[in-house]
């Protein structure tokens, strides 16, 4: 009765959440405030429901209840427990179950923090959150229902993907739904505030905490992906241009664009029309990235559907959203105040070119990743648009990008000094290069004028953000922390990328007991071969030394796994990590009796590119708190002036 429980709380969710839609709308119709104020009801029972689906989903997973379709599909009574509970977002039906509990997370924070804040409002703001659960809650009911049952109960289960049988299944979806998702609540805020009377009031700044929250889940979402292909597909990489990677940072670089365009907003009440239009594209383009993962339309390993109907659902409910929010816009565009800049030489400025890269660089990876499937839709034949593309493309456009993110926290609000601007930009420019041609010879000057480049923009990027809390007349705060933070990690990440490019190095061999390979200052000896079962598998492990030249050796365990239930063989690579750079060894195809095709790497510098990304998201998250602090700060200080002001009446 278990599974019918949970089909029951996902269809009271979706009742609650369609009730959510609609009786606000009543009362704002009525002008009646009680029927309006259901929406913070509706929207607490809608999570609550939701997450009792979604438990009860879990528990047939941890009971091995295979009378459930989805978990007899995607678990065996054999695979580790957190790998159980993992599976519930390991298939379609549960991630997408996954993805309307996200929804309405968000959603329940929302309501709970914004309680007492401007209830007409945000009575909107919580409606449209709830229009968007119902479509997602009755989508998932009628063609994406997890609690199906099987007439036919299998022993066993089929197992769970060995592809996803990681701790990286465990963190990485739930982050990435997490960001996709949060940035519904920047588009609610967005909506609703199109169709209030006063289209003036200050939902940017509502609405920055939440967007902020959004970005650092989806950067850890992003992250943690690079980071499990890195390490269990066994290729060696941590970017493939994949299309579903692609779908991912399609809204990372316009939510990363909306966030410095709501801080403009905030401060300045300019680029209003860009916080608009970028709140709307970026969760769109978060569906968009859900249609990639389940319809289909695109090949790719992350992908968890090939069912052309149920991404015709998705792309439904993309087109109805995108349609809706931009035409209140087209209503209400003209009334949406334009503050005249005061000098093409402000912060204001830097931010709208910043903004305007970001926008390039989005619909050059957006052509990309979708030109091949439109070309093949005409029937014009096959095509493949591959890294050469974007990497020919997207790094130019970054560097161009590198610029603005340290032009912008050298000018002030308003109006910069020409001649103060000029002078700090070619002190640090001078600076950057000296640093970074420094770095660059000492590490052998390999890679040639491109990774020049690329140090000294990491450079640039790190001392203009310190740059910029030294001019601040010691008026230093966490959000100025905030932002060199950030910004620090997107140096660390660029000075990975460009160092992993061009000073790794790797050998194909084949390897058996006793063999020795040099690969230049490092030997390479394979001692043995072990044999080992594990829950749910059988594997060969060899046994590797690596010695390098001041005779420091590791010890490496590459393994090569065979899951009986899935008839798949899966290569885990072994891995002695380093701040200067991997040892990554593969074992591949046996060859003989005791020899093995191994593939040995040396992967430089990668490590940096996790390590900006963890700075990027602390950056990210003391921004949040900074807000947090703002506000109970501004209201611990109007607590105190209504108490002065009743003390003296």
């Amino acid at each position: 009765m278990i599974p019918e429980f949970g089909h029951l709380a996902l269809i009271l969710g979706a009742v609650l959440a369609l009730l959510g839609s609609v009786i606000p709308l009543i009362g704002f119709a009525k002008k009646d405030p009680h029927l309006i104020r259901y929406a913070w009801r509706l929207s607490y029972g809608a999570f609550v429901s939701i997450s009792l689906s979604l438990f009860l989903l879990a528990y047939g997973f941890a009971v091995d209840d295979f009378s459930v379709s989805y978990i007899a599909a995607h678990s065996n009574s054999h695979l580790p427990m957190f790998f159980k509970i993992a599976a519930v977002w390991g298939g379609h039906e549960g991630s997408l179950l996954f993805w309307l509990f996200s929804l309405v997370c968000w959603s329940v924070a929302i309501a709970f923090v914004h309680r007492h804040h401007h209830q007409n409002y945000i009575s909107r703001v919580l409606t449209v959150l709830a229009m968007l659960s119902a479509a997602f809650a009755l989508f998932t009911l009628l063609a994406s229902n997890p609690f199906e049952r099987l007439l036919i109960v299998p022993a066993e289960g089929r197992d769970l993907n060995p592809m996803l049988q990681d701790v990286g299944l465990i963190f990485h979806p739930p982050m990435l739904y997490l960001g996709y998702v949060g940035f519904s609540g920047v588009f609610a805020f967005a909506v609703a505030a199109l169709t209030m009377k006063d289209i003036n009031l200050p939902w940017a700044k509502w609405s920055r905490p939440w967007t902020l929250a959004a970005w650092v889940m989806l950067t850890g979402g992003i992250s943690l992906g690079s980071w499990w292909a890195y390490y269990e597909l066994g290729w060696g990489g941590w970017w493939f241009w994949d299309p579903v990677e692609n779908a991912s940072l399609l809204p990372w670089l316009t939510g990363t664009a909306l966030l410095h365009s709501l801080i403009a907003s905030e401060k300045r009440k300019v680029l209003l029309n860009w916080s608009f239009l970028l709140a709307i594209f970026t969760f769109c383009l978060s569906l968009l990235g859900t249609f990639v993962v389940r319809s289909g339309v695109l090949t790719s390993v992350h992908a968890f559907a090939v069912d052309p109907t149920r991404g015709l659902v998705l792309l439904a409910i993309l087109v109805v959203a995108l349609f809706v929010a931009l035409t209140l816009y087209s209503m209400r565009s003209h009334q949406i105040p334009i503050v005249k800049l005061e000098s093409f030489i402000s912060r204001e400025v830097l931010l709208l070119a910043g903004n305007s890269m970001f926008a390039v660089t989005t619909l050059m990876v957006l052509l990309g990743t979708f030109y091949p499937m439109i070309f093949q839709a005409l029937n014009l034949g096959n095509i493949s648009v591959g890294a050469p593309y974007f990497n020919a493309l997207f790094a130019p456009l970054c560097l161009l990008i590198f610029v603005f993110m340290g032009l912008a926290p050298l000018s002030r609000w308003k109006q910069t000094s020409s001649s103060v601007l000029k002078k700090m930009v070619v002190q640090l420019g001078l600076l950057s290069c000296g640093i970074g041609s420094v770095v660059f010879f000492l590490l052998g000057a390999e890679g040639g004028f491109i990774t020049l480049l690329a140090l000294s923009m990491a450079v640039w990027i790190a001392l203009t953000g310190f740059k910029s809390v030294f001019i601040s007349k010691g008026k230093f705060s966490l959000r100025q922390y905030a932002m060199v933070v950030a910004h620090l990690g997107v140096a660390v990440t660029v000075v990975g990328a460009a160092l992993e490019s061009v000073y790794s190095y790797e050998t194909s061999v084949k390897m058996g007991p006793g063999s020795v390979v040099q690969l230049r200052d490092l030997q390479v000896e394979y001692v043995d071969t072990e044999l080992l079962v594990g829950p749910n598998y059988t594997s060969e492990k060899a046994v590797i030394h690596v010695t390098s030249q001041q005779k420091k050796s590791v010890l490496i365990q590459p393994e090569r796994r065979h899951y009986s239930v899935r008839t798949m063989n899966m290569s885990e690579p072994g891995i002695a990590w380093g701040w200067l750079g991997d040892m990554y060894i593969t074992l591949g195809e046996k060859l003989s009796r005791h020899e093995y095709a191994v593939r040995i790497q040396y992967k430089a510098f990668v490590r940096w590119l996790w390590v900006g990304s963890l700075l990027m998201m602390l950056g990210g998250l003391m921004a949040v708190l900074s807000l947090v602090k703002n506000k109970r700060r501004l209201a611990v200080r109007q607590e105190g002036e209504l108490s002065f002001a009743a003390n003296e009446h």
